[in-house]
């Protein structure tokens, strides 16, 4: 039997009057992933328990198996991994966004939380200057993927309140600053950014061709090193996963999991859909486990743009679904879960905490439904509810 995930990052929304009431995902044109839910078993999972906050490190670490109440360790960490950058047990991984601030109004405002996606080129220029200015015995910024980077302090604490800036889009970001106990070092760091950032090349380049500039550094979602028991020892099977995102190849190497890069992958609209399907079946040739991650609609409902999610949710649907189908022909029995780990609502650009549409389906046990996927699905008298996300995985392995 092969195990095959696929996570939708943030499809899940809410009914948007621009579209007749309709969310994103019922708007879309989905045949591929209607097809598994028609002939599979559908519920929805709460992946977000009560108290944490609904970032994709909580669930996708809840959609794998592992309470988020016993394993979570914050963001940080978990990209730590993913970069090969080891923490000793005391250090605190920061998250380390290059974004762009609008200093021109009266109050400055969160303009853009990835610098327009600035590219990952651009981005190791930056972090890599803010590090040779920056660092010293305690402090380090290690550069990673595009607008998403990495700081950490040897010995640090973790316990003052930060905000994840995707979170504050086009807000004054005074009132969300990092505060408590120690975060003066970080507001310090964060303007020390600000003066290397504000006349750099790269930033000036950028300018001139009408993108915005990285003229801040913002530093959240800390945390000290995790410790998980593999994913082996918890169901018996050896796996990979697939995810253009730091963060979640770093809870497949946390996971003991194989973490497969896929050229052209990125995180974004333009990433190499077919490219993850077909390397992520390929992968089962050795292995009976596979996570394929795609980050697209999140990014979309982030930045308030329903055409761009709508599109998200087709691309995800034609070239993932749909080419993980055709390729999984002649392999033998399979079953795939299908989700999104949390909802970004377009209107809400963040994350929720509600309950998503999951399907299961088994190749050896296929049903005659009429079923489209999407938040819908939470009405059908057929409907499972899955109230502690962490347990879906076993169902989903375990359960004939």
């Amino acid at each position: 039997m092969k195990y095959i995930v696929l996570i939708g990052d943030g499809m899940a929304d809410l009914p948007l009057e621009a579209i007749g009431a309709m969310t994103p995902l019922q708007k879309a044109a989905t045949p591929n992933m209607d097809a598994l839910a028609s002939g599979g078993t559908v519920g929805m999972a709460r992946t977000v328990p009560d108290g944490f906050p609904p970032g994709s490190d909580v669930a996708n670490l809840s959609i794998l198996g592992y309470d988020p109440r016993q394993y979570y360790c914050g963001r940080a960490p978990l990209e730590a991994a993913s970069m090969g950058v080891s923490l000793d047990k005391g250090d605190a991984a920061f998250r380390c966004n290059l974004v762009c601030l609008d200093f021109a109004q009266e109050e400055t405002l969160m303009a853009d939380y990835s610098s327009g996606h600035i590219s990952t080129e651009e981005a190791k220029i930056l972090i890599t200057d803010i590090n040779k200015e920056l660092s010293n015995d305690s402090i380090h910024f290690y550069p990673g993927i595009s607008y998403r980077h990495l700081m950490v302090w040897k010995d640090g604490p973790v316990d003052m309140s930060c905000t994840p800036p995707h979170d504050i889009t086009g807000k004054p970001v005074l009132s969300y600053l990092p505060h408590g106990e120690s975060s003066d070092l970080l507001l310090e760091l964060m303007s020390k950014a600000q003066k290397i950032l504000k006349g750099h090349p790269v930033n000036i380049e950028r300018l001139g061709r009408g993108t915005p500039p990285a003229n801040s550094i913002w530093l959240w979602g800390q945390g000290k090193r995790p410790d998980m028991p593999l994913f082996k020892a918890k169901y018996g099977i050896e796996g990979s996963l697939i995810s253009a995102v730091d963060l979640t190849k770093g809870l497949g190497v946390c996971a003991g999991l194989r973490v497969i890069d896929v050229p052209g992958a990125t995180g974004y609209l333009d990433t190499n859909y077919t490219g993850k399907a077909r390397y992520g079946v390929d992968s089962l040739n050795d292995r009976d486990f596979v996570y394929i991650h795609v980050e697209a609609p999140d990014e979309a409902g982030h930045s308030g743009k329903l055409a761009d999610k709508i599109r998200a949710i087709e691309d995800f649907d034609a070239l993932v679904v749909g080419e993980v189908l055709r390729l999984l022909k002649g392999m033998g029995d399979y079953k795939i879960l299908l989700m999104p780990d949390h909802p970004t609502p377009i209107a809400l650009k963040t994350h929720t905490n509600a309950p998503v549409p999951f399907v299961i389906y088994d190749s050896r046990n296929v049903k005659t439904n009429n079923i489209s996927y999407d938040e819908g699905i939470a009405s059908l008298k057929d409907s499972v509810l899955v109230s502690e996300g962490h347990t879906l995985m076993n169902y989903f392995i375990k359960h004939s």
